[in-house]
Order: C-alpha cells, then structure tokens, then sequence
C-alpha cells in the first residue's frame, strides 16, 4: 500500500493516472481524499465499483513507475557526467604527453650533443653513476 509521503510527493501524476484509468473520476473527488491514501481508495471505490486491492495495485504501479523512471533519469545523469570526466581526462593526457614527449626530445638531443662535445665528462659522469648505483643496490641488499 502506498504511503502519504509518497501520495503527496506525486500528486499531480496519481490523480492524471486515476482519471485516465477511471474517467468517471473528477477533480472534486479526488480533492477529497488529497494526502490521505485510504480516503483516496475509499473515493475511488465508491465512484468507479473497482476493489480496493486493484485500487491499491494501480497506485503502486503507478508510483514504482515513477521511482522506476527517476532513478532511469539519476543512472543517466551519473553517466554522462562520468563520460565527460573521462573525455577531459584523456585530453589532458594526451596534451601532457605531447608536451612531455617533446621536452624528452629536447633532453635526448641536449644530453647527446654534450657527449659528444664533451666526451671525458660525460664518460667520467657515467662511471660515477654507475659506481653510486651499485653502492645502494649492495648496501641495499645488505639489511
């Protein structure tokens, strides 16, 4: 059985639905019953003959619809806000990795044309990186 929160909260769209369903129905009976779940089947019951138990089916029906098709609409929303999340991020990426890719370049270029005008330095550099490099990989493996 549906409750008042929920007839309240969906007025409008329970009393389209009940007058569409059972068009005997008028504004002014359905006014009688506004808030109240149980006056409302009592209403209706009356005006149309239908069973409190079909009454109650419909409302349910209608107002799980409703909950159906909100929560349709919230899965969309997080959706699409998650597949612009995800464009933004990849162009991110990708413009940073242009950017990185070229400095990569610019390094490569820069670090080969200091071998080459300096061959003594860059040779003695290296040995020292390796000798500290070993260092820490046997001190390391020490402890």
């Amino acid at each position: 059985m549906v409750n008042r929160q929920e007839l309240q909260g969906h007025w409008n769209e329970v009393k389209g639905r009940l007058k569409e369903h059972w068009g005997q129905l008028t504004e002014d009976d359905l006014q009688q019953a506004r808030g109240s779940a149980e006056q409302l089947v009592g209403v209706v019951q009356q005006k149309t003959g239908a069973t409190q138990n079909e009454i109650e089916k419909f409302l349910d029906s209608v107002l799980s619809r409703n909950f159906t098709d909100q929560a349709s609409e919230t899965v969309q929303q997080y959706s699409d806000a998650a597949q612009a999340a995800a464009a933004d991020a990849a162009a991110y990426a990708r413009q940073n990795y242009q950017r990185l890719a070229s400095q990569s370049g610019e390094y490569g270029a820069k670090l080969a044309d200091t071998v080459r005008t300096r061959p003594g330095e860059s040779l003695a550099i290296a040995f020292g990186l390796g000798i500290a490099a070993g260092a820490i990989l046997f001190f390391g493996n020490k402890k």
